[in-house]
């Protein structure tokens, strides 16, 4: 008797690990293209910084991440089953700020183009403020994207048992963390893999350590490109995909598919951005001036 219920007890975690790793296959399909743009903002956040500084702070960032998500999941859980109707407009204030911090990074750029030149020409960050400023920002992007990833594993397991919709999110939350910041590392440290080639004495091996060390420069540089872009397609996607008037508008114009798809993303994303910095950014001067005042 006792081990038929050992048995039976085993079948039915069997059964539910067989469950978890499917909502999890179908989840990770699904959150995919986030992943993606994840990937291309958190490689674009340790451009400018030393080289043995780099590893530290995608770690600190990492840890960040898991905090997140474990703040995150048990958040969307809980709204899933009492307030479901909060989760797309939550997601939609996300995707509000990811825009914003895109059309500030462009605005920044092209407005104080004197500052980026002198940037790019020194070892930034030159101490402990600076290094934190990135990774408190670098982790507030990444909750931004990480919730986006959990709403939409949510909807892939949200007709699943408790138990499987809990550790199918634990798994992806902790599986996409590890794979990004994992690939975020090899990026950043390719570099310097390349220096180690060039020690060596095979003339192949030191030409391949001499194309690394001359691509991974244009390669950073495209990443902060890539990595900007992806804020106004993650952000302007939000928007298209849970505004029902706009989504109809789209559809009706072949424009939610393929290409067409990401230029509509990224038109929308600009356009929201560009609202929130009109809105918010007069709002964050006077706090910053009144803090000036009151120092």
């Amino acid at each position: 008797m006792a081990f038929a219920s050992l048995f039976t007890l085993l079948d039915d975690i069997a059964s539910v690990l067989d469950d978890v790793a499917l909502m999890t296959k179908l989840a990770a399909r699904k959150t995919a293209g986030v992943v993606g743009d994840d990937l291309a903002l958190n490689a674009n956040q340790v451009t400018g910084v030393r080289s043995e500084r780099e590893l530290p702070i995608i770690w600190a960032v990492a840890k960040g991440s898991l905090i997140n998500k474990a703040i995150l999941i048990p958040i969307a859980l809980i709204l899933a089953v009492f307030s479901p109707m909060l989760i797309n407009p939550l997601l939609m204030i996300g995707g509000a700020y990811l825009c914003f911090e895109g059309v500030e990074k462009l605005l920044h750029k092209f407005l104080h183009k004197k500052d980026e030149i002198q940037i790019e020409t020194s070892t930034l960050p030159k101490n402990g403020e600076d290094e934190a400023d990135k990774i408190k920002g670098a982790i507030r992007t990444d909750f931004i994207l990480s919730a986006e990833i959990i709403i939409l594993a949510l909807g892939v397991v949200q007709d699943a048992q408790l138990m499987t919709k809990v550790l199918s999110l634990a798994a992806i939350g902790v599986g996409m963390t590890i794979f990004v910041y994992g690939v975020v590392a090899l990026i950043v440290k390719a570099d310097d893999f390349g220096a180690y080639l060039l020690t060596k004495k095979q003339l192949i091996v030191k030409a391949v350590g001499q194309g690394l060390l001359r691509a991974m420069p244009m390669f950073m540089r495209f990443l902060s490109v890539v990595g900007t872009i992806a804020m106004f397609l993650v952000g302007g996607g939000i928007f298209n995909h849970n505004i029902h008037t706009l989504h109809e508008w789209l559809h009706a114009r072949h424009w939610d598919m393929g290409l067409m798809e990401m230029v509509a993303n990224f038109v929308v994303g600009v356009a929201v951005g560009t609202v929130a910095c009109v809105i918010i950014l007069p709002i964050m001067n006077v706090i910053t001036k009144n803090r000036q005042k009151m120092s």
